[in-house]
């Protein structure tokens, strides 16, 4: 009998074949949508890398595209996000042929046709309007996803013009993901204080207690080893996914030193090395004491390192806006990413 093809994935930006869903989420933000009296069109979904920001927004794009009521369309934020925006309208959404051939000259943009007697549109953000008028009388809302977002002029201006739509009593509705730093330098733009107020949803870790019966029923190991093994990817998304399919792949029953290598090696490839990069010099100096243990309280971390608390103030809060550190207990510091030091320990020989 042949064996069936590994179920776990190290991929990013696609929903895998296996994985654990956030459902709560997810069914909050579409809820709320959903509601007749809206009261959130805006989400923010924030988080590191691997934590599966990418694969929840994909979730609740495929869930409402399912549903006849919603236009669904993804843009990318290093473009003009309003031209792309009404260039994809243009050429996704069947609904509107009609529309585009007989009232909206989107020709001075390079889009459709010239339509006689018909003035072609001043601006983009007239165009969307427009649209979002029409997609109005049809009793549809729009939802726009933006993945990766940066603090760019087209991502400030586009949060401008969506926040006076939303004023005008708009269809329109918006949810973006992004690290830590780029959602919080968005937020404290200027003129963006509707954007500071949407909700926000961070990709905290997944349930150990899923991720145990995940792995007992998938790969088949003993209660007692999929504890063990649930504890070490610390809920992290993108370690479930990885140990799961290294184990699914040595077809062992127990944990090999030989997997968790090669867990080490895609934790580093694929999140740890760019997290790394973006960390300044004393951040990663204090990450060497912090990362020997998974918890460490502070004044054990100033004794080891000689340092005055004044000293470790900015760089523990550029550890912590990276996702890097918890420090929501009072004066404890706990890392957040699994088998951290490993890779830390490395890096840090590496560079000596």
């Amino acid at each position: 009998m042949q064996r069936r093809e590994n179920p776990y994935t190290v991929g990013f930006g696609r929903i895998p074949e296996h994985y654990i869903s956030r459902d709560t989420v997810i069914d909050e933000i579409i809820n709320s949508f959903n509601s007749d009296i809206v009261k959130e069109q805006a989400y923010k979904l924030t988080g590191i890398r691997g934590t599966g920001k990418t694969v929840t927004l994909t979730a609740i794009e495929k869930k409402l595209r399912e549903d006849k009521r919603w236009v669904v369309i993804g843009v990318r934020p290093e473009t003009n996000i309003i031209e792309e925006l009404v260039a994809e309208i243009y050429n996704e959404v069947p609904l509107l042929s009609a529309f585009f051939n007989t009232s909206l000259n989107l020709s001075k943009f390079g889009i459709g046709v010239d339509i006689k007697n018909v003035s072609p549109v001043s601006s983009m953000e007239a165009a969307l309007k427009k649209i979002l008028v029409e997609l109005k009388k049809k009793g549809k809302r729009l939802l726009v996803t933006i993945d990766e977002i940066k603090n760019t002029t087209d991502m400030r201006k586009f949060v401008q013009v969506f926040q006076l739509l939303i004023r005008q009593d708009m269809p329109i509705y918006m949810i973006v993901a992004g690290l830590y730093d780029d959602v919080e330098n968005l937020e404290n733009a200027e003129h963006l204080t509707f954007f500071l107020r949407a909700e926000k949803y961070e990709m905290k870790p997944l349930n150990h207690t899923i991720i145990r019966s995940d792995y007992i029923k998938t790969l088949g190991v003993s209660r007692e080893i999929a504890d063990e093994l649930a504890a070490i990817t610390k809920g992290y998304a993108f370690a479930y996914q990885a140990l799961g399919k290294y184990m699914w792949e040595s077809g062992q029953k127990e944990i090999t030193e030989d997997v968790l290598a090669r867990l080490d090696e895609a934790l580093a490839d694929k999140v740890y090395e760019k997290i790394w990069s973006e960390l300044t010099p004393k951040e990663r100096w204090f990450l060497g004491f912090i990362a020997r243990k998974d918890t460490m309280a502070v004044s054990e971390l100033l004794e080891l390192t000689k340092q005055q608390k004044n000293q470790f103030s900015k760089p523990r809060q550029g550890l912590k806006r990276k996702g890097v550190i918890d420090t929501s207990v009072r004066g404890m510091l706990t890392i957040r990413l699994p088998r951290f030091y490993e890779f830390v320990k490395s890096r840090l020989e590496f560079e000596d």
